[in-house]
């Protein structure tokens, strides 16, 4: 039957893996910001939080400027014009009566959050491949999916929403829900989650690594269906091992859980290997003072010139040469916390307390991320408009003692901007209009017009 893997890109491969089933690699150099391959989804699930405010099939947001209209037979879904309802229907029509009741049910209502959408995405899945469209590529993604490697299972098959199916879908109900559960992507605009999807081919290939090399971002178009774009991070060396991050890499403390629980495998690279050597992870103090201690060192330890300069290679470090009393570090809540303190101290208007907090979560993301991954550009983004804010109101308080301060925060805000800009150059735009790379453009000029 035929396969989406009979259509590759020239320059990737598929070949035997040493422990997993197989691998991608490079058969040519690949440069930064190159996209590795480009793959249509097989079925998508707008989140709920997103119904009313995106088209539940092309994922246009409707702040664009596009209005939605509900369908009349749900009252669950929106779209952004006939074209996208109509594209759909085929789907969306083997449960649209009944949705409402089954969502509804106390079977569905006990479910947790994360079980009621994975139910959603296994009901489009079962919609999607009885539909009776002819399609090539669907026939090759159906194909592809199904000779995906199952996932644990940790417990009975979940509900459905009720329809009328085929006997041969009937009979795949098992085979597609165990092959669903751990091959869905998270779909992002600019970053922020917004929905979840099902791209067989990328999940054939594609392996994991908390140090990818690779990232997956996102196309949406009004009336499209979505589109998957593996993005090359860094120079991709021929006969190199193309990986993927399956979760977020600053999960230190419950990737592995969630890599056995969802994916049924336990990551071995550099990272996972040091955190596995450390066993429990120290406790954080409880002391703000000594939290703030604890802030200064890792800083000097990531950053030792107490800054980042426009020549800084943001490359990442190698987190076994981490200092034994900086392990705690590592401890999903200390991250967790810093970014919610620059966040609050950015938004309320203390820059100066927000670039101290910054720079240590910057320090953090060097620890954990790989070269160019798309969080450090968006955080830098972030620390540039941080400077930028506050050499504006430095300015404005005209201040002749505070000129020097004031030169110093906008050659921070340059600083901060040109590195944002190399790596979101890399990352390219995705999702929505708008975005990182054009929030850099405004900022450049803003920039400019203080000089």
């Amino acid at each position: 039957m035929p396969s989406s893997l009979d259509e590759l890109p020239a320059h990737v491969r598929l070949e035997v893996h040493a422990t997993a089933r197989n691998k991608a690699v490079a058969t040519s150099n690949i440069s930064p910001g190159s996209v590795v391959l480009e793959v249509p989804s097989m079925v998508v699930l707008l989140l709920s939080s997103g119904k009313g405010h995106r088209c539940d099939f092309c994922l246009c947001s409707g702040a664009s400027g596009v209005r939605l209209a509900r369908c009349s037979g749900c009252a669950s879904y929106w779209y952004c014009g006939p074209q996208c309802q109509t594209l759909h229907w085929e789907s969306h029509k083997k449960f649209c009566k009944r949705l409402a009741s089954f969502t509804a049910s106390t079977d569905f209502q006990r479910l947790e959050a994360h079980e009621q959408l994975d139910t959603l995405l296994h009901t489009h899945l079962i919609a999607e491949i009885s539909s009776n469209v002819p399609s090539d590529v669907r026939a090759k993604q159906l194909s592809t999916f199904m000779s995906l490697l199952p996932g644990p299972q940790h417990g009975p098959l979940p509900v459905a929403c009720p329809m009328s199916v085929g006997a041969d879908v009937h009979q795949s109900l098992e085979a597609l829900f165990t092959r669903s559960g751990n091959n869905n992507f998270a779909i992002h605009s600019h970053l922020t989650t917004i929905a979840h999807g099902i791209f067989p081919l990328a999940s054939r290939l594609f392996n994991h690594s908390c140090l990818p090399n690779a990232a997956a971002r996102y196309v949406i178009r009004r009336g499209q269906p979505v589109r998957m774009e593996i993005v090359a991070l860094r120079e991709i060396k021929a006969m190199e091992e193309i990986c993927i991050p399956y979760v977020d890499p600053a999960l230190t403390e419950s990737r592995q859980q969630i890599f056995k629980f969802t994916y049924g495998f336990s990551c071995t690279c550099p990272s996972c290997n040091f955190i596995n050597t450390l066993g429990v992870i120290p406790s954080l103090p409880v002391s703000e003072a000594a939290l703030a201690e604890l802030d200064n060192h890792l800083q000097a330890f990531c950053i030792p010139s107490g800054d980042i300069a426009d020549h800084t290679l943001l490359t990442g470090l190698a987190l076994p040469e981490l200092p034994e009393d900086l392990h705690l570090v590592l401890h999903e809540s200390y991250l967790s916390r810093l970014t919610d303190a620059f966040s609050k101290a950015s938004h309320e208007g203390h820059y100066h307390i927000a670039l101290d907090v910054g720079l240590t979560v910057l320090a953090m993301y060097l620890l954990i991320y790989p070269e160019n991954y798309p969080q450090i550009g968006m955080h830098l983004l972030e620390m540039a408009k941080t400077a930028w804010n506050s050499a504006v109101i430095a300015a404005d308080h005209d201040n002749a003692q505070d000129a020097p301060a004031n030169t110093s925060l906008l050659k921070r805000a340059r600083v901060y901007h040109d590195l944002s800009n190399k790596v979101m150059e890399v990352f390219g735009s995705e999702g929505d209009p708008g975005g990182p790379l054009e929030e850099l453009v405004v900022l450049k000029k803003l920039l400019h017009e203080l000089d």
